[in-house]
């Protein structure tokens, strides 16, 4: 082992001066804040979408529960009618055995909030399905908005 050799060694390698690193810093810190903005507003916007979807589903699955037994459920039973039969009035007679969702589990929102269901709806709409969007309270604006069955 030659030590003069490792010492020489040693004497040429070269660290990243502090000018080095603050640069490339400064460059990763303006690329995230331009670039941030633009895929957090796709996040945003692929929740919509996905929340719209679900309500889409779950608005096939109480139609289908109408077609079965004459009417949707209260808003008392819920959307639990539709993986598990209800007990409370008014019983329904022709509940297919299998649910009407391919899931045993209701989905929530993809804020992880449940949706909201009542029956009858506003108006004349016999139902009314919506996720509360961001903020979780009704009404709200941009994403906090609420997503119902009946926006067309």
């Amino acid at each position: 082992m030659n030590f003069a050799n490792e010492s020489q060694f040693a004497k040429n390698q070269r660290g990243f001066s502090l000018i080095e690193v603050l640069v490339v810093v400064v460059i990763m810190g303006m690329l995230i804040g331009l670039i941030g903005p633009n895929v957090l507003g796709q996040v945003d916007r692929a929740r919509v979408t996905t929340a719209k979807a679900d309500i889409a589903t779950l608005s096939q699955a109480l139609d289908m529960y109408k077609l079965d037994n004459h009417f949707y459920p209260t808003t008392d039973q819920g959307l639990v009618a539709l993986i598990k039969k209800p007990q409370a009035s008014p019983s329904p007679k022709n509940w297919n055995s299998q649910g009407y969702l391919k899931s045993s589990e209701l989905p929530l929102d993809p804020w992880d909030g449940e949706y909201v269901y009542l029956s009858p709806g506003e108006g004349s709409e016999p139902y009314e399905l919506m996720s509360l969007g961001a903020d979780a309270r009704v009404g709200g604006d941009g994403y906090a908005s609420d997503i119902s069955s009946w926006d067309r």
